[in-house]
């Protein structure tokens, strides 16, 4: 039971993308972030224009031809994946109906599945990812940065002023807000149509920033609300997400072999321990999310979807790029809600300053999911040539 598992909780940290999405070798795009001499260990495609990225992502060479069971196999998967959002409506559905079917998944297996998932984060990245953000992306990436740190903090404690929430669950919305972009917002932005790998380099330098971030601004915004274990967040972001982090990058770089295995089928694991940790979340704090009601349905769902559209229109007035914008919107609005619920429970006293986050995993895949829907829809019409 344990093996198994462990084994669905191994999800691509690049957000579940499809399998088909692996770039073809005979592309002539400028070359996928940190994979130049290992392409088959990449998801990345780092500027593909955005009208033309399906039609490459599908595209196989004529010289190597799939297996039938292979193809069948991707074209299933790419499907399920691109359905989560309605497997997670569902999963947090059921948990409301019958919250006994999840509550076997305990907080051990909780921190177990979120490190696995940085884990999978790692194994994609190298130190030369860094390098080229630093080199090609910086400007766009800080702008992401404090859309999710900044803004997003100041807005959730905004919004539970104006909805009149009470202090614990004020300190959720809080926390909700200062917490790091989720790994969904990956496989959201290849539908968008945005940049995939830049997604995922912002994804990783919330992630790692929350190490400090997080329990700072809990410090600062909530210190004389309830409660609030700083060190004790601190030291859980590293052990839940700096180590399983380095770990995987080095696994990447002295077992590649390995990590290439775990590539073709990490997306649908990963839409499995998402839904899983969802539906777990939702159980543990089925009474209160129903009392509740739409007075604390309605603020987390303005979170997202405000944080997303600030996220796009922000960046489109400081001159970003169509694919860039609808990148850093998803990535905004997307935060790792599960991982806001187990610092929740860890390190706050009050157990009612959990149920925001597991009202958020819920909205902010509906929230995230739909703007990518939209945008999927709607030409890019300015992408760099």
């Amino acid at each position: 039971m344990r093996f198994t598992i462990a084994a669905c909780l191994l999800a691509t940290a690049h957000g579940f993308a499809p399998t088909t999405m692996v770039a073809p070798r005979h592309a002539t795009v400028r070359a996928p972030l940190s994979m130049v001499k290992r392409p088959s260990l990449s998801l990345f495609k780092r500027s593909l224009p955005a009208t033309k990225m399906a039609d490459a992502a599908l595209a196989v060479p004529d010289a190597v031809p799939e297996p039938d069971a292979v193809s069948t196999f991707q074209k299933v998967s790419s499907k399920f994946v691109n359905l989560f959002p309605v497997w997670t409506a569902l999963f947090a559905g059921a948990a409301l109906y019958n919250p006994n079917l999840f509550l076997w998944l305990t907080t051990e297996y909780f921190t177990a599945g979120l490190a696995l998932l940085m884990l999978s984060m790692g194994i994609t990245l190298t130190p030369k990812d860094f390098a080229d953000v630093f080199a090609e992306d910086l400007p766009s990436v800080i702008t992401q940065w404090a859309g999710c740190y900044v803004m997003m903090p100041i807005l959730a404690l905004a919004l539970s002023k104006m909805a009149g929430l009470s202090p614990e669950l004020t300190a959720g919305m809080v926390l909700v807000g200062s917490i790091n972009g989720g790994q969904a917002s990956n496989l959201c932005t290849y539908i968008a149509k945005g940049n995939v790998a830049l997604s995922v380099i912002m994804t990783t330098a919330t992630t790692i920033s929350a190490i400090f971030m997080t329990p700072l601004l809990c410090k600062w915004l909530l210190g004389a609300i309830v409660p609030v274990n700083a060190m004790g967040i601190a030291v859980s972001t590293i052990q839940v997400v700096l180590v399983p982090i380095l770990l995987g990058m080095s696994l990447n770089k002295y077992s590649p072999k390995t990590v290439e295995k775990v590539l073709p089928v990490a997306p649908l694991l990963g839409v499995f321990s998402t839904i899983f940790l969802v539906a777990s979340a939702v159980a543990q704090v089925r009474e209160p999310i129903l009392a509740a009601g739409w007075g604390l349905q309605l603020p987390v769902l303005a979170l997202h979807l405000v944080g997303g559209l600030l996220g796009y229109f922000v960046p489109k007035m400081q001159g970003f790029d169509e694919t860039t914008s609808r990148t850093m919107a998803i990535e905004t609005s997307m935060k790792s809600s599960a991982f806001g619920f187990l610092l929740a429970k860890l390190h706050f006293s009050t157990f009612l300053t959990r149920v925001p986050s597991a009202v958020s995993v819920v909205w902010m895949a509906i929230t995230g999911s739909t703007l990518a829907v939209i945008w999927k829809y709607i030409p890019v019409t300015d992408e760099k040539k």
